[in-house]
């Protein structure tokens, strides 16, 4: 039920919180407030009332004390004996019974306090107990009492100053919520943009991208990195349209090819031979596993998870996979010391395999692989010494399903996707691998960045 009733919208939260906190704080500032002035009020009229008291007493003489001359706002004046009857009295309070009944305490002549009736409301009075030596020489020693006062203010009497400050808090509580309300508003402003921009996306047209309103705040990151991430989605859903494009157009042909001799041994039974159509369609079923199961390891390198990497020596890698390499072209191998990197041994050896197939297939006499290192990187050099690849090709190469003239005369059977494997997995290594210049044959370089110093040291310690 409560959640029902809690504001839906973060503007409105913000400032019914806002609201209510600013009410609180206020209502303690104008209660102490409120207390504040009505203390000042009420010490300034005893002040008055015992001055004025004071002098009074100051100006009596023996005989019948006179009416006192007021000029002040204390219009209340008596003199009061010990058995309370008025002795004398001011005009205003002339006729009247005792002003209060309050006397001082015995070790404090003066007294101060509210006094409230029924008939004349409340009173503000100070009651001063008449000095001893006074007393004596008017009175032979008989106690009187001076009481001074006037009636209560109407800004303490008729709640006034408590109407007043509970209007002056609620005010205050109001313009802060509207503050929050319009703050907060502003700042939400580019989010509802952000907002109805990303409605408008869809996947069919992902080259939308959402306002980003200036300046380095949470809301601004936001829309930066939204944008971002929608460029990477927009460029990872146009790799997978052409990829489906290329896919489907690669499997087109051998599924197209197989339908068409096996329709042609069902039409003609006698004019085909049954053994060489199985043979024909069984080599084309070869060829379609071998694609599909390319396709399969290229997705999975691209989409799963990548899994916990191993301290790999590099060196020591290469020289064991390139002596299981007995037959085919020669291979040389070059190795600068111990090279280690993070990766999937596994992987990497596809991708060392790839490389050194095609290098054979296309050298002349020999190929030759080398490991070095830089600052901060392990570098995999495979060249060999064929026709090599023509610098508008050195990029294509590595597309899904495209294969180069002189490929496709020494491997008909090749899927085109060994390269496209090779970038990927070095891809998810955080590396890079690319065709450079060479005098002679073709030059792929891997660059696979190192295991710092630190981390390079607990590996040896956890593997040997």
């Amino acid at each position: 039920m409560l959640s029902n009733l809690r504001p839906h919208s973060i503007r409105a939260r913000f400032t019914l919180v806002s609201g209510i906190i600013s009410l609180i704080v206020f209502a303690v500032i104008g209660t102490g407030l409120d207390l504040a002035i009505w203390t000042r009020i009420q010490d300034n009229i005893f002040k008055e009332t015992e001055r004025v008291a004071t002098d009074w007493i100051g100006s009596l003489q023996p005989g019948a004390p006179y009416p006192p001359v007021l000029k002040t706002r204390i219009n209340l004046l008596q003199l009061v004996d010990d058995q309370g009857k008025v002795v004398a009295a001011s005009t205003a309070a002339a006729g009247q019974s005792p002003l209060s009944t309050m006397r001082p305490p015995n070790d404090d002549r003066i007294s101060h306090g509210t006094q409230c009736t029924t008939r004349d409301g409340c009173l503000v009075l100070t009651a001063i107990r008449v000095p001893p030596l006074e007393t004596q020489v008017l009175w032979q020693g008989q106690p009187h009492f001076v009481y001074a006062g006037m009636a209560e203010p109407g800004m303490l009497s008729t709640h006034e100053l408590e109407l007043l400050t509970s209007a002056g808090v609620l005010a205050a509580a109001a313009l802060a919520a509207w503050a929050t309300w319009w703050v907060v508003g502003r700042a939400l402003r580019p989010v509802a943009m952000i907002r109805a921009k990303t409605a408008e996306i869809t996947v069919s047209d992902l080259s939308m991208r959402v306002p980003e309103p200036p300046g380095c705040d949470e809301i601004a990151q936001l829309a930066r990195t939204s944008n971002k991430t929608l460029a990477r989605l927009e460029a990872a859903v146009e790799q997978q349209r052409q990829f489906a494009s290329v896919v489907s157009h690669e499997l087109r042909s051998p599924v197209a090819g197989l339908h068409t001799q096996l329709e042609e041994a069902l039409l003609y039974p006698t004019d085909v031979d049954p053994m060489k159509t199985i043979t024909t369609a069984l080599s084309t079923t070869e060829r379609l596993q071998a694609i599909i199961d390319d396709l399969l390891v290229l997705a999975r390198i691209r989409s799963a998870p990548p899994a916990a990497p191993e301290p790999i020596d590099l060196g020591a890698l290469i020289t064991e996979e390139v002596a299981t390499r007995v037959h085919g072209t020669p291979v040389r191998t070059h190795t600068t010391g111990r090279v280690t990197v993070l990766g999937n041994k596994i992987q990497l050896i596809g991708v060392l395999n790839n490389l050194l197939v095609n290098a054979q297939r296309h050298a002349d006499t020999s190929v030759e692989v080398t490991t070095t290192r830089t600052s901060d990187h392990a570098v995999i050099t495979v060249t060999d010494d064929g026709p090599g690849i023509a610098p508008h090709d050195r990029e294509r190469v590595f597309e899904p399903f495209i294969r180069l003239e002189d490929g496709r005369r020494r491997d008909p059977g090749g899927s085109g996707l060994g390269l496209a494997i090779s970038r990927a997995v070095i891809t998810a290594h955080h590396g890079t691998i690319e065709i450079e210049d060479s005098p002679r044959g073709a030059r792929f370089v891997i660059r696979l960045p190192l295991i710092p110093a630190g981390e390079r040291t607990a590996a040896m310690v956890r593997t040997s």
